[in-house]
């Protein structure tokens, strides 16, 4: 898109700076070293446009929402896209323009409809849509703007999820207390926080998170691997590693018994024995998938949300469970 050259018209009063909302301290290590010198989020009009968008996108891109005042879906993207320039802490600002209140300017770029967003970086538009957008297209549009750069909440929620890795619950859940006590309604540090009480253990304070919680976030992937994790945490709590060598009899003596098996299973992944525990699963789905209202199956997926799908054990697994399935 070609740069766009506006008449200034009156300068603007300095608005005062706000600082990123997402200052998480040490957390934060690979978030920006300086400080930014604007407001994240402004109401704007056509005087203040060349300050506010033109200007400021040479330092760091600017989202500009036209909107409507009598338009519901306006209103409904604009909370969607303060939130999540709201979490990259400063990497992006947003303003945000009364179509109605400034007719010319819309004109000249052209705005057919509200809501309608442009992005600018280095002082002309790099990209737009219009109409109402998912929260994970807003997202996409969003991390297209910001490139490499690392957000601090981002920061932290790596940080905390190796704490998770390595053990370390009662800090991870420290960090998703910070960053939650900045967004409460971010879902992946909703089920990051699920996971670390579920690590403590506590499992009646996991299960109040997950109770209190509305029915979407609910339904969301993240909670439900959150989920996972915790019922698995909770069988690994009622088993003793001393029943392998018991239950590895029962098994042996009678391949058959899927009980014994499942309960087998079970045990190995509490004793942190996870290849052995899927070979067992696989075997309980090859024998009779429907059993126990597919218990075998279900029980590997939990196992896969919670090692995450990223893991190569789990994509051996899942092409082997696929195998079984569809042989």
């Amino acid at each position: 898109m070609s740069k766009i050259i506006l008449d200034p018209g009156h300068e603007s009063q300095q608005q005062p700076s706000e600082k990123p909302r997402f200052d998480l301290g040490p957390m934060a290590s690979e978030a920006p070293k300086s400080e930014p010198t604007f407001d994240v989020i402004k109401h704007g009009n056509t005087d203040s446009f060349v300050k506010d968008v033109i200007e400021a996108s040479e330092k760091q891109p600017v989202i500009v929402q036209f909107w409507a005042a009598d338009s519901q879906s306006c209103a409904g993207l604009s909370e969607q896209l303060e939130k999540i320039v709201r979490r990259t802490g400063g990497l992006v600002c947003m303003v945000k323009l009364n179509i109605h209140e400034n007719q010319a300017l819309a004109q000249q770029l052209q705005i057919q409809s509200v809501p309608t967003v442009y992005a600018f970086k280095d002082g002309r538009p790099v990209d737009a849509f219009a109409g109402v957008q998912g929260e994970a297209q807003l997202q996409s549009f969003i991390d297209k703007l910001i490139g490499d750069a690392v957000p601090p909440i981002e920061a932290a929620m790596r940080q905390a999820l190796d704490c998770l890795n390595q053990g370390n619950c009662l800090e991870a859940e420290e960090i998703y207390t910070t960053i939650l006590s900045q967004d409460s309604s971010y879902v992946p540090a909703l089920a990051g926080m699920i996971r670390a009480i579920a690590g403590v253990p506590d499992f009646d304070r996991a299960q109040d998170i997950i109770d209190a919680l509305d029915p979407k976030t609910k339904a969301s992937p993240e909670i439900s691997q959150a989920l996972s994790v915790l019922e698995l945490a909770k069988q690994s709590a009622q088993t003793q590693p001393s029943e392998i060598l018991e239950l590895e009899r029962t098994v042996n003596a009678d391949p058959k018994n899927l009980d014994a098996r499942l309960k087998l299973a079970q045990t190995l992944f509490a004793a942190q024995q996870t290849e052995h525990a899927i070979d067992h699963l696989l075997e309980i789905v090859r024998q009779n998938r429907h059993w126990n209202d597919e218990a075998g199956r279900k029980q590997l997926i939990k196992i896969f949300d919670a090692i995450g799908p990223t893991e190569p054990l789990v994509a051996q697994a899942r092409k082997r469970l696929s195998a079984v399935l569809f042989s």
